[in-house]
């Protein structure tokens, strides 16, 4: 197997095909080595072929939550009283500087998501109206 940029669809069929073959390749193998060079072949060539957007920060927020477990009291540490929170899930208000700032110290989620634009509820409703 020749390692190269991945170029073309082929090329990407072909790097997932050795990807699977080598998958269960003893650790420090020259196989093993040649499985890592094609998993960041792959990674590379899908991150310009097919990107992933991130996502809408509070259905991020919404997906932590349900992930870690955490309840919208526990939330308030971070973003502020009970219905500052209801505010900020219901999108009534968007999120502040400084809430972005604990929930990045605090619950280490990536600021880079959590600054991006969303709809809040009034910008929702004057489309629709």
């Amino acid at each position: 197997m020749e390692l190269k940029p991945i170029q073309t669809k082929k090329d990407y069929l072909s790097a997932l095909a050795n990807i699977e073959r080598l998958w269960n390749a003893p650790a420090k193998s020259s196989d093993a080595d040649k499985l890592d060079i094609l998993t960041l072949l792959v990674q590379h060539y899908e991150s310009i072929h097919h990107p992933i957007a991130d996502p809408d920060p509070i259905e991020f927020i919404n997906h932590v939550m349900e992930s870690r477990g955490l309840t919208r009291k526990d939330m308030e540490p971070y973003i502020g009283a009970r219905g500052r929170v209801a505010d900020i899930l219901n999108r009534t208000r968007p999120l502040t500087l400084e809430m972005i700032r604990r929930l990045v110290d605090h619950l280490k989620l990536p600021a880079e998501v959590l600054v991006k634009p969303y709809p809040l509820r009034r910008d929702q409703e004057l489309l629709v109206a």
